[in-house]
């Protein structure tokens, strides 16, 4: 049996195996989008590129075969570079959103895809945890946020954004509604202690996640109430009292703690805040940058300076968000610093090095054509968008007076906690979404490799496909422009002898995966949909329902 050596660990392997193989033997992570177990590789996306010493060459690892006293490097920053060229073009030719528009206009970054999904499919106990992972105060920006997210919906193009905003309001309506609004698990207590100088949308929402990481949060406000900006900004027309007050409550029954009356500790010194606590957080709106010279804080003309994704300002452990960094913002914006401020600050305390949000890849398709929309709009429904009834008088119609069947709602709820829409309103309302975001968003292995290599999406410019869907499958969906023509989906449906089966279409530069005899994806994908689906690399055959 032949021994070889991968990045000088030793392995024996089975004779005919491959350098693929037997690095997967050793627990090695060779990237590879075009290779299936069972089948024979086609070395065409050329991501598993290793160097074979004594020869100095490189070669796919999974067309390569293991021999005796090979000594192989799979993981140098000369191979790094190699694989990170191939998927830079294969990416160049790669045309799908890995993330929705909306996930990507909303400052908070909130998963609004799924949240729609599961009030479509009636789950909004499930679309409320979607929400509040990343929007602490759903039903204050319920009613409050101008909806930056709804500005770059696709379906505006063809006729209405769908109403994100009134559907955040209905699920965190529910929830408040009640009885037993949801709290988030928390982890065990670390032991360290945060100070939160601020009780506006920043403060308040870094106390939520920071008290979810097992911290224990303290929260220091001048005012006599909780709410900051919230208060001062807004009507009890625009935002009801009882709905605020509302949300804190969740918040505080996390364990964190609120001394209004003061910015600082006992003594009102800032000092005495860095001495009594592991951490602080500066968020107490645009008035912070008079206070940072005498706290020892640099700052600008805008606010307290930090460094940028981190929060973190120029003194040890002292970390700043919302509008104390950035003099005036959107209210989603600061809820938004206050989760990336908790993230920094957990990262602080747990001794890692502070990077803050991870930034999550993703290729955009961009706009897209009215006659590239129609395929997405023939998945969604054709309902025109409806505002609720009865909007625009005072908070607008009672959510339980017109839903009094909603289960797990208290029968007596107060007005303020109207959901503007009834469940069976948001229902219809969700399912005009066009589903933008890729059905195979955590299962697809280019963007997986993509990230991890550092690949850029338009490092190769080509010129943009056209955006092609075929539905004519009843439960598989094919997207042409994500095909990266590995052939595997070829090779399933050969081997499963497939009547019709997939084949290469076209000549050169121009080939293509598509049905042959002109065909549909039904005819073609009679037995093996589902092996070829879970075969995909890329996500361009996926389930319609995903």
């Amino acid at each position: 049996m032949p021994t070889l050596k991968i990045d000088q660990r030793e392995v024996e392997v089975p004779p005919g195996s491959t350098v693929l193989q037997a690095a997967r033997q050793l627990g090695i992570d060779i990237p590879a989008l075009c290779f299936l177990e069972g089948y024979p590789p086609s070395t065409s996306c050329l991501v598993c590129m290793v160097k074979i010493l004594g020869s100095n060459r490189l070669a796919p690892s999974c067309g390569t075969a293991a021999l005796d006293g090979m000594e192989i490097e799979s993981e140098t920053d000369e191979v790094h570079r190699v694989r990170r060229s191939a998927l830079e073009l294969l990416l160049s030719d790669h045309l799908g959103d890995c993330l929705a528009p909306c996930y990507l206009g909303c400052p908070a970054q909130m998963d609004i895809p799924q949240m729609l999904r599961q009030i479509v499919a009636s789950d909004l106990h499930g679309a409320l945890v979607t929400v509040k992972n990343d929007i602490a105060l759903p039903a204050v920006l319920g009613r409050i946020c101008p909806a930056p997210c709804e500005k770059v919906c696709r379906r505006g193009a063809a006729d209405a954004a769908v109403a994100i905003c009134l559907l955040k309001r209905l699920v965190a309506a529910v929830d408040l509604a009640s009885g037993d609004p949801y709290l988030p698990p928390c982890r065990p207590a670390t032991g360290k202690r945060v100070a939160i100088v601020g009780a506006g949308p920043a403060g308040l929402a870094a106390a939520y996640y920071l008290a979810q990481r097992g911290h224990t949060c303290t929260i220091f406000d001048e005012n006599e109430k909780p709410g900051g900006r919230l208060l001062r900004e807004t009507t009890a027309e625009q935002l009801p009292r009882e709905v605020l007050e509302a949300e804190i409550q969740t918040i505080l029954r996390l364990g964190v703690e609120v001394h209004c009356g003061t910015l600082a500790g006992p003594d009102h010194s800032f000092r005495s805040l860095r001495e009594e606590f592991d951490a602080v957080l500066v968020a107490c709106g645009s008035g912070a940058r008079q206070q940072a010279e005498s706290w020892g804080l640099k700052a600008s003309q805008r606010g307290i300076e930090v460094q940028p994704g981190t929060y973190q300002t120029s003194v040890e452990g002292v970390f700043a968000a919302g509008n104390a960094i950035r003099g005036k913002t959107l209210v989603v914006r600061s809820v938004a610093d206050g989760k990336g401020a908790a993230v920094a600050i957990d990262q602080y305390l747990s001794g890692q090095h502070v990077t803050g949000v991870p930034e999550h890849f993703s290729t955009k398709i961009g706009r897209l054509e009215a006659d590239e929309l129609k395929p997405l709009l023939t998945l969604s429904s054709a309902s025109a968008r409806q505002e609720p009834a009865g909007e625009g008088k005072g908070d607008g119609a009672l959510f339980l007076e017109r839903c009094s069947a909603a289960p797990g709602v208290a029968e007596k709820s107060p007005a303020p906690f109207s959901g503007g829409y009834t469940l069976e309103e948001g229902a219809a309302q969700a399912a005009r979404c066009l589903h933008c975001d890729c059905r195979g968003l955590n299962s697809c292995k280019l963007r997986k490799y993509a990230a991890l290599y550092g690949a850029r999406p338009r490092h190769y410019k080509a010129q943009r496909r056209t955006f092609q869907l075929d539905a004519q499958h009843a439960e598989v969906l094919f997207e042409p422009g994500k095909c990266i023509d590995c052939g595997l989906c070829i090779q399933i449906a050969s081997a499963a002898r497939e009547p019709l089966g997939l084949t290469f279409i076209g000549r050169g530069f121009d080939v293509r995966v598509g049905v042959p005899l002109s065909g549909s994806l039904a005819e073609a994908l009679r037995t093996v949909a589902a092996q070829c689906v879970a075969a995909c690399p890329t996500a361009a055959l996926a389930w319609k329902e995903k």
